[in-house]
């Protein structure tokens, strides 16, 4: 897109910052609803994404298989270096005991390599599944209908693709692998205890339904405390950004403490939230590991009456210890399951937000029946076009007019009368709802988005700049341009004297949407961009509306020479910057009520006249 697009969603932004409105409290907007989403079918869509990285699961499983089997050997090297310390004869077995020792420095030492392998796999595949998510979750923004965009909260979003996929990659994925490695050493221990004897094996098997019956019990009550401190993150996060964007416009209007008290409120919300989910999950470690407990004193009260009485099998005291740590080590599975239900309930719950997201009703990607010439003549016809952000409040209604190839239109009217709306059907940034746009004869609505915009450049009063130098700012639209081109362009925008006088001129590297320059150096730099992409068709919304006089007459200037042999669009609130415009269509309520030259709408008295007049009457 040529254009650039130099700012969006300001208005409505402010507007809320002003009325004090924070949105809806219940979580949803609009098809960001995540009660249709199961666990199950969560867990079984993040494997498509693990799907890619399956060598990564592979190796992972592989060294936690390898990791557990050499420390389950450990005990039953430990029990027999215990009875050759207490040998039959009274002494210590000291060959045994020493090829005890070598066996268990090798198993350590193999466990110890095992397990970092293990911790490789498992965090690289964490890593690149949550940066493919990522990588999804960015592309569906570029997807997703302007309409969307402007009714859902932007820090939401942002909160989804970056706190919502963090949690993804802590939690579920993190959990995974440890199932799969608890999975292993569940059966590894069971083989181990059954082999030393099968009565004793079978009191630790009948135990185990208890630990998990508490740790399902308390993760089925926490499932819901957790969505819900997920939502309210959302929400703080885009009431946060909302505010803080908006700094300026709360201080003017003495909003500071009003929006103090209503973070408070989603504050404490999501502070109760998070102590409820917190409260009961915390709950399953302990009881698990109570029960845990009771399961080794009666393993070891067990393996006493065996080693004593042989009954109901005979084991030796180094046995006795041998099973007493696969015992331990048995439930420390279920522990560790218990242990990660929070980061598993937040990360099925953050899923849930991302994959809402992603399946967030797309913009509609017709295939194209057509392309528009090139170059681009720049003829442009309205017929009869109407169209409404709510389709019963029309903004636009039957609005028809025709610019010819290098022809200078003005639109002018009373706020909230559909210039900036026109624009916006223009860009097919939004559909009409009736009539046709047609640019070079070719009906826009059988073009694809990319081609129509392609054509337009666009300078709007609202700036956007990215954080980068100056030179790849005013280069966004032509990142191939060289510096001489870029230059001229800030020359031509008469934005060259003072990028000279920045720290380091065009290598100067500007904050977050130009933090640091004034509004009118950014209107300015926006306006060198608009001037390098050397668009067909030239768009301005009240473009030099942050600008000093002296120096708008001098970007006007700039833009009288661009604008010769090109067709543009200019929308002005100032009627003494489009005097010399080929035509003037004046709106009102959506409508164009009177067309014609700054002369001829003068001559005809009417609304055109009121307005100018009412404008200079002071002058």
């Amino acid at each position: 897109m040529a254009d650039l697009y130099s700012g969006a969603g300001g208005g409505a932004g402010a507007m809320a910052v002003v009325r004090g409105d924070m949105g809806g409290r219940d979580g949803s907007h609009g098809d960001l609803d995540v009660s249709r989403y199961s666990t199950k079918d969560v867990v079984v869509r993040l494997l498509g994404y693990v799907g890619p990285h399956r060598w990564l699961l592979v190796l992972s499983f592989a060294a936690n298989v390898v990791a557990v089997l050499t420390q389950l050997y450990v005990p039953i090297l430990v029990g027999r270096g215990i009875d050759a310390l207490l040998s039959a004869q009274g002494g210590v077995d000291a060959a045994t005991l020493l090829e005890v020792m070598e066996r268990l420095l090798v198993v350590v030492a193999v466990s110890g390599v095992a397990q970092w392998v293990a911790g490789y796999g498992t965090n690289r595949l964490s890593y690149d599944t949550v940066r493919d998510l990522r990588v999804d979750a960015l592309g569906a923004f570029w997807r997703l209908p302007f309409s969307f965009l402007d009714a859902t909260p932007h820090g939401d979003l942002l909160s989804r693709v970056v706190n919502d996929a963090d949690a993804v990659g802590d939690g579920l994925l993190q959990g995974f692998t440890q199932l799969l490695s608890g999975v292993v050493t569940i059966v590894g221990t069971l083989c181990f205890m059954f082999s030393l004897s099968v009565p004793v094996a079978l009191v630790v098997v009948v135990l185990t339904p208890l630990s998990m019956l508490v740790a399902s019990g308390i993760a089925r009550l926490s499932s819901k405390s957790f969505a819900d401190a997920q939502r309210l993150q959302g929400e703080l996060s885009g009431y946060v950004n909302e505010m803080v964007s908006n700094q300026a416009l709360v201080n003017a209007f003495g909003r500071s403490d009003a929006c103090l008290r209503e973070f408070g409120v989603v504050n404490a919300d999501l502070r109760v939230a998070g102590e409820r989910s917190q409260f009961v999950s915390s709950l399953s470690n302990p009881t698990t590991r109570l029960v845990n407990n009771i399961t080794y004193a009666v393993v070891a009260a067990v393996g006493c009456v065996c080693v004593v009485t042989g009954w109901p099998s005979a084991l030796s005291v180094g046995q006795v210890q041998s099973f007493l740590s696969y015992a331990n080590q048995y439930m420390k599975p279920f522990n560790e399951v218990s242990g990660v239900v929070t980061q598993l309930q937040a990360a099925v719950a953050s899923a849930k937000r991302l994959f809402a997201l992603l399946d967030a009703e797309q913009e509609a990607q017709e295939a194209p029946v057509g392309a528009l010439p090139q170059p681009v003549s720049g003829d442009i016809v309205f017929d009869q076009v109407s169209f409404g952000y709510v389709p019963e409040r029309p903004i636009l209604r039957d609005v028809s007019f025709h610019a010819r190839p290098g022809q200078r239109i003005a639109l002018v009217g009373p706020t909230g009368c559909g210039k900036t709306t026109l624009i916006n059907v223009l860009m097919r940034f939004y559909d009409v709802d009736a009539g046709a746009i047609l640019v070079d004869g070719c009906d826009t609505s059988r073009l694809s988005r990319e081609d129509v915009r392609a054509a337009f450049g666009m300078v709007l009063q609202e700036t956007w700049l990215r954080s980068g130098t100056v030179r790849e700012n005013i280069a966004y639209g032509r990142p191939d341009a060289t510096d001489d081109e870029v230059r001229q362009a800030a020359r031509r925008a008469h934005a060259h004297t003072f990028i000279t006088q920045l720290s380091a001129g065009y290598d100067t590297v500007l904050g977050e949407d130009g933090g640091g320059l004034s509004q009118g150096q950014r209107q300015l730099l926006c306006i060198a961009r608009v001037m390098l992409a050397d668009p067909s068709v030239l768009l301005l919304d009240e473009a030099t509306s942050s600008i000093d006089t002296r120096t708008e007459q001098q970007v006007q200037s700039a833009f009288d020479r661009m604008m010769a042999g090109r067709t543009s669009l200019v929308v002005a609130h100032r009627l003494s910057t489009i005097r010399n415009a080929d035509c003037i269509l004046v709106m009102d309520g959506g409508r164009i009520i009177e067309r014609g030259t700054h002369d001829e709408l003068l001559d005809l008295g009417g609304f055109y006249a009121d307005l100018y007049a009412s404008q200079f009457a002071q002058s």
